[in-house]
């Protein structure tokens, strides 16, 4: 046999190795503890493995394989029982701490969550990790509804930072790696969820954004609007329907984003943000009295003006530092990029600054104005055409 027919003959050999480990399944694995499972998928992302057997009493033994592990990092398995995606999904995590492999349960409620362990709807009666020459495994037991036979499933990885659990990456098979999994067939399926993932993050954006202009920007602007421009004469009658313009226009903005928060809380039932969704449905409310305050507005001379100004003013000012602080808490549960936060602390940062500013400025025209007044008409300060009489300029209040 001549050299050349031994190297083909060799190479064709090698590459039948090749071959044939490279379409090694997760059916030919064999597990350390002996485990053996009826059924298993190879995931189509992350390079991970799940096997399963479902028990007649309901029970799903599950077994997680994700190979390429590294000492500094985590991963996890989860199944949203209620939803698709992140939100709400009960995660299984392990990872490797001072004493060994570590595992435990989480509930995932914010996309900027550390995984931190709490219970889940269901009980785990049995949960351990190994990790096995770079291979970490999480075994575990569900006690599911006999019912449930396909589930939507989510698993992952990422790194660790000071010992816990850090945010993963954004994007690639991280963002990609969740489908649906029928315990039955074994059949899975990945395309819709990455779908579903990708839509989801951008309604919660465009949740975000029309509540920051909103809420967070247009009215503390329109209550500026109205308590500083309204001292200079000029500006008369015009301040009062640019004050109405921005907060109407605020308000309608703000009731499309309260209405996206509202839909984003019914398709994650099993997410619950109580402070966020309390205070959004609190502005919502005193939003709407706002509207309706505008439409019974008395006179200037009428007897219970002086009730109504006060009512007014408490609910406006109200609603801005509760409108500030939700936005804060939806940063919180969004986790999104750090530019979103620190451009609306611009925000907040400028119209602080020109506040103080007008308000220097405005309460040097008053002072000033009062001190001509009660030089030309040193009787009548207080009278109807005085400063602070029914046709002034000096009063601050917001109309």
């Amino acid at each position: 046999m001549d050299g050349s027919l031994k190297f083909w003959l060799l190479s064709f050999a090698l590459s039948s190795l090749l071959i044939s480990s490279s379409a090694q399944t997760c059916g030919s694995y064999s597990f350390s503890n002996n485990n053996i499972y009826t059924s298993c998928a190879d995931l189509s992302r992350l390079g991970s493995f799940i096997h399963w057997s479902r028990n007649d009493n309901g029970t799903l033994e599950i077994a997680y394989r994700h190979p390429g592990f590294s000492s500094n990092s985590w991963i996890a398995w989860a199944i949203n029982v209620n939803g698709t995606g992140m939100l709400g999904a009960e995660s299984l995590v392990a990872y490797v701490n001072s004493t060994g492999p570590y595992a435990y349960t989480s509930l995932v409620t914010s996309y900027g969550t550390q995984l931190a362990a709490s219970s889940l709807s269901f009980a785990v009666p049995k949960l351990e990790a190994e990790n096995n020459d770079g291979e970490m495994i999480i075994y575990a037991t569900l006690e599911l509804p006999t019912t449930l036979t396909n589930i939507h499933q989510v698993w992952q990885e990422g790194p660790l930072s000071g010992g816990v659990p850090a945010s993963h990456t954004t994007s690639g098979d991280n963002i990609l790696s969740m489908g649906n999994l029928d315990l039955l067939s074994g059949q899975t399926s990945t395309g819709s969820s990455g779908t579903s993932s990708r839509l989801r993050r951008r309604n919660d954006t465009i949740h975000g954004v029309l509540n920051a202009v909103s809420w967070g920007t247009l009215m503390p602007i329109g209550a500026m609007i109205a308590r500083y421009v309204k001292v200079f004469q000029a500006a008369d009658p015009a301040w009062f329907y640019l004050h109405v313009a921005c907060q109407s226009s605020g308000y309608i903005v703000g009731v499309a984003g309260w209405a996206t928060g509202i839909k984003l809380g019914s398709d994650s039932s099993g997410v619950q943000h109580s402070t966020h969704r309390s205070v959004g449905i609190t502005l919502f409310v005193l939003g709407t009295l706002q509207v309706f305050a505008l439409l019974l507005r008395p006179n200037k001379d009428h007897k219970y003006r002086l009730y109504w100004n006060i009512y007014h003013h408490s609910i406006g000012y109200a609603v801005i530092i509760l409108s500030i602080f939700n936005i804060f808490e939806g940063f919180d549960i969004l986790d999104p990029e750090e530019k979103w936060k620190r451009a609306y602390i611009g925000i907040l940062i400028f119209l602080g600054f020109f506040a103080v500013m007008l308000e220097i400025a405005t309460w040097f025209i008053v002072i000033k104005r009062k001190r001509k007044s009660s030089e030309k008409y040193p009787h009548n300060g207080n009278g109807v055409n005085g400063v602070n009489g029914a046709n002034g300029y000096g009063a601050r209040t917001v109309v």
